[in-house]
Formats: C-alpha cells, sequence, structure tokens
C-alpha cells in the first residue's frame, strides 16, 4: 500500500501543538495557557488544548487589542520554518488598529532630569494641563 499526499501524515493534531507548530505561540505551554483562559475559539466555541483539530476548522485567537482569525489549511505536528508555517493557515484577521498619530516624546538616556519647560509639555501632552490657557 503506497501513501498518497492525501493520505499521508495525520489527519488531526492537538489544538495547542498546531497553535504552537504554525508559529501563532511562542511556546506550547503558552497555548495551553492561552486555551484554558478562553482566548481561543475552534469553530465558534471555547475549547481546549488537547482537542482535535482538522483541516477547515476556523481559530480565533483574542491576543491583547487584537483578535486573529485563522482557517487551518494544513496540519503540522513539528515546528516549522516561518514561510512554510504561513501555508498552514489563512488569515482572515481585521487589520491591527492604527497606532497614535503622535508618539510621546522621547528623552535621550543620561540626560538627567526633564526641566520645567519640558515637564509642562509632557503634562501637555497627557491632559493634566493645569493652567488652560484662555
Amino acid at each position: 500500500m503506497t501513501a498518497t499526499p492525501e493520505t499521508a501524515g495525520p489527519q488531526s493534531v492537538r489544538l495547542d501543538i498546531w497553535l504552537w507548530s504554525a508559529r501563532l505561540m511562542p511556546t506550547r505551554s503558552a497555548a495551553t495557557a492561552a486555551c484554558r483562559g478562553g482566548h481561543v475559539r475552534r469553530n465558534g466555541e471555547a475549547t481546549k488544548a488537547a482537542q482535535r483539530i482538522v483541516v477547515g476548522d476556523e481559530l480565533r485567537l483574542r491576543s491583547p487589542g487584537r483578535e486573529r482569525i485563522v482557517i487551518v489549511t494544513k496540519v503540522l505536528v513539528k515546528r516549522v520554518g516561518a514561510p512554510i508555517a504561513r501555508e498552514a493557515y489563512e488569515d482572515h484577521s481585521p487589520p491591527p488598529p492604527p497606532q497614535l498619530a503622535a508618539a510621546p516624546p522621547r528623552r535621550e538616556r543620561g540626560t538627567g532630569r526633564p526641566t520645567k519647560r519640558e515637564r509642562r509639555a509632557f503634562d501637555r501632552l497627557r491632559g493634566r494641563d493645569e493652567d488652560p490657557q484662555p
């Protein structure tokens, strides 16, 4: 009996292993913790790390300030390189929220304490103005 590409390899794999293998989570324990915390949903339902996923499953991963929506296209058992990992899923995530237009000013390291003028500028930027201009 010869193995064809359709039957070669596993048909399903544990969710935490796949998240780690597809480089969506940095470690397997982080993937397990995300599942335990309710941050991962499979086909719209809360899931456990040990549940088996198959090709076609929709996964929703919540992280601070962002939700990723991916469709599984390939089952991975071991961690692979980033180009191959990107082929294992289709990303249907909304674009990330835009960053603030103006980043707060940064001071060079080692320049000492801010001057009175710089402190006032920081306060104005943070909205803690004591003296609103008339």
